[in-house]
């Protein structure tokens, strides 16, 4: 049967979009992360996308998903919602292997993961063997690339020697950190250090869901043997997000096997997740102290330095001349992850350059207005009441007492006022927040900081200062 002129106009349409893609965010990333979304159907103003694996989804939701909405919307205004769905038979269909041979034949170093053949007497080429188990290396995530500041410094510092180490150096190193915080980075650069590096050495990148697939289906083939030779073969074994394997006791008791088999052997191993080894839920306890037994180096969240920083140094590499209160503002806006953050500034550079416009303060607002508005950080009348009173040196419990001492009943209504300008909150609702005083003292607290604002630099400033600290 023919393509239907409604697929006809689906796959143009997306044809058009996922070029338009490729051309903002680069060759290698669309081979990876692009290439292999097959564009599903449209229903009830919703486009769906299918992917091989809940791992790609995840990455092209987080990564990708905003972009894809704004292009096809403007592809066609019906769609307003891009939804991607999970589809496992893609990875058995033609165009999803090509992506990896493309990448092979164009730059052996763009997915040099290297799985030791099971023919020992062969020598395996520096490509990936089985695109089925290691996943291809983002070129863009090298040691050269990863802005470093004091939430990362220890261990970019700690990934650097391990890749530069000839021998075992820490075992297991373990990195964790919050969604988006450069874990993926530092583990892809100290694999592509490892391999420039050295060569011959074998190294195997994967996620934990990967490993786990892979075990799953070995114990269904009844092909364990194989699947413990691949894993304990290799020289360095890297697997990201080990919080999955978390409540599943059979691939726990198989990863701890591979993992003393691979420690035994002297080789490298190096994971990565959302948790410390001790914070990690559902996971045994020896596995857990397994996990601790080498260096457990954290990312913390980022800083507005370091933000600041990770722009200008995305501009200089996008040679896009950004202003400085630009560059400014969404280090001060965007403050939930790397990723969320660089990925505003390819939207607004992206859409300057298609549409035209300048690119300005006004132009990133209106761009960015669905990105701001979820990165609005809710503040709480609790949050104000402990800030307030560790600046002005008093108790939480004067927050609510009915003590009407200067010393503290100028905090108390400070904290009204602060109140009143950062939640939703009604007066009434304040005031019960404050000991349960009625809505007319809350309004008197918000007159009165006004008029003190107005006349007292000094007070000003401390108001000034508690307010910027309790929003960013």
């Amino acid at each position: 049967m023919g393509m239907s002129s409604e697929d006809k106009g689906l796959q143009e349409q997306w044809l058009r979009v996922s070029n338009t893609l490729k051309t903002e965010i680069g060759e290698t990333a669309f081979e990876n992360w692009v290439r292999p979304i097959k564009a599903f159907d449209v229903r009830n103003s919703e486009v769906r996308l299918a992917v091989p694996s809940r791992f790609m989804r995840d990455w092209v939701v987080a990564n990708y998903i905003d972009r894809l909405k704004d292009l096809w919307t403007r592809e066609n205004n019906v769609v307003n919602s891009v939804d991607v769905i999970i589809q496992p038979s893609l990875k058995n269909q033609p165009h999803v292997s090509r992506e990896y041979n493309n990448i092979d034949k164009k730059n052996d170093l763009d997915a040099k993961v290297v799985v030791k053949s099971d023919q020992k007497e062969k020598a395996t080429p520096p490509h990936i063997s089985d695109s089925q188990i290691s996943a291809p290396l983002d070129g863009r995530f090298k040691f050269d690339q990863f802005v470093v500041g004091k939430p990362n410094e220890f261990a970019y510092a700690a990934a650097r020697r391990v890749a530069q180490a000839s021998s075992v150096f820490f075992n297991p190193l373990f990195l964790y950190g919050g969604v988006g915080l450069g874990k993926t980075h530092l583990m892809n650069a100290i694999a592509w250090e490892i391999l420039e590096r050295d060569p011959a050495r074998t190294v195997m990148y994967l996620s934990a869901e990967k490993f786990m697939y892979r075990f799953v289906r070995a114990l269904r083939e009844k092909n364990t043997v194989d699947f413990k030779e691949q894993f304990r073969s290799v020289d360095v074994l890297m697997i990201d997000d080990v919080q999955f394997i978390g409540g599943r006791d059979a691939t726990q008791e198989e990863f701890f096997h591979t993992f003393n088999a691979l420690v035994d052997q002297g080789r490298q191993i190096i994971l990565s997740a959302d948790k410390s080894p001790s914070d990690l839920e559902g996971v045994e306890e020896r596995l857990k102290s397994r996990l601790n037994c080498g260096l457990v180096a954290d990312i913390h969240a980022t800083t507005y330095e370091l933000r600041l920083a990770i722009l200008e140094t995305k501009a200089e590499k996008m040679k896009l001349e950004v202003p400085r209160n630009v560059v400014e503002f969404l280090a001060h806006r965007i403050t939930s992850n790397v990723r969320e953050l660089e990925g505003a500034l390819n939207r607004v550079a992206a859409h300057t350059q298609l549409v035209g416009r300048d690119l300005t303060l006004e132009t990133t607002q209106d761009i960015l207005h669905d990105l701001l508005r979820s990165n609005d950080r809710k503040v709480t009348i609790e949050e104000i009441q402990k800030s307030v009173a560790e600046h002005f040196n008093i108790r939480i419990s004067d927050m609510h007492s009915a003590r009407r001492a200067r010393s503290v009943a100028r905090p108390r209504q400070v904290a009204m006022y602060l109140s009143k300008q950062l939640t939703s909150r009604s007066l009434p609702e304040i005031g019960r927040k404050f000991g349960g005083r009625d809505h007319t003292t809350v309004m008197h607290a918000v007159k009165k900081v006004d008029e003190l604002c107005d006349h007292d630099n000094s007070f000003a400033e401390d108001v000034d200062l508690l307010k910027r600290m309790l929003e960013g």
